[in-house]
């Protein structure tokens, strides 16, 4: 596990950009494409402006990217809390990845079950004969240490092995929502972590150093082997370290 430490959410983004552009430039001096899950929540927001922009915009091949979602809330694409809206509306509809390469998980014209499913589907279709899955997966870590829609006390969801996505009702958000599981997530390649601001320490002291106990703090379940792990954060998220 690879600890990165900024000293606010703005020097993250930037340290963050920085390093997934050159880490896809890199991969892609070895392979044909980079495959790319994107996070939701806020804290990816500012990442996904800077990529769209210069310097960054131009430095990358983004017709060799193939992107896909960690997680996403069961309304349609044009409702606000929609995952893949807050993507295109802050990168996809700036950079030119074909459309064919962005792989959404439907929530309209659909039931919950049936999107998952098809999800996990296409997952397989892309790397059942590969040895990891996502060359990187960013993840966002909530203040209560869920990661993805892995929510503490979902332990049906926590602890699913054998799909690599599902659906689950949320009672707390009274919607349906669609998630990779663990074991997708734990093939990956990459997987790095986004966490921001004082209200996250405490979950990440847990993750990082408590007992294990997935549970209660889900975002303990995310362990790639052989993958690379790095926790991307500001100096507000470490005040528990």
């Amino acid at each position: 596990m690879q600890l990165h430490v900024s000293k606010d959410v703005q020097q993250l983004s930037s340290t963050l950009a920085e390093w997934l552009v050159s880490h896809i430039t890199e991969t892609l001096e070895h392979q044909g494409r980079y495959t790319l899950a994107l996070s939701g929540g806020s804290t990816p927001k500012m990442l996904h402006t800077l990529l769209a922009n210069e310097p960054y915009r131009s430095r990358l091949d983004w017709a060799k990217l193939h992107i896909f979602f960690g997680d996403e809330r069961f309304v349609p694409l044009a409702d606000e809390r929609n995952n893949a809206k807050m993507a295109f509306d802050t990168l996809l509809n700036f950079v030119p990845v074909p459309k064919a390469q962005i792989h959404i998980m439907q929530t309209e014209n659909i039931t919950p079950e049936g999107s998952a499913l098809a999800y996990n589907s296409l997952l397989h279709e892309y790397f059942d004969n590969t040895p990891f899955t996502f060359d990187c997966i960013i993840l966002g870590m909530g203040d209560d240490a869920h990661t993805l829609s892995l929510f503490p006390g979902k332990t049906e969801v926590i602890h699913e092995t054998e799909k690599w996505c599902t659906s689950l009702w949320l009672e707390e958000q009274d919607m349906y929502r669609i998630t990779l599981t663990h074991p997708v997530a734990n093939k990956a390649k990459t997987v790095v972590f986004l966490a921001a601001g004082n209200k996250k320490a405490h979950a990440l002291k847990e993750v990082l150093e408590g007992s294990y106990d997935p549970d209660v703090y889900p975002s303990q379940m995310i362990k790639p082997v052989p993958g690379e792990l790095h926790f991307f954060v500001d100096e507000a998220a470490t005040a528990e370290l």
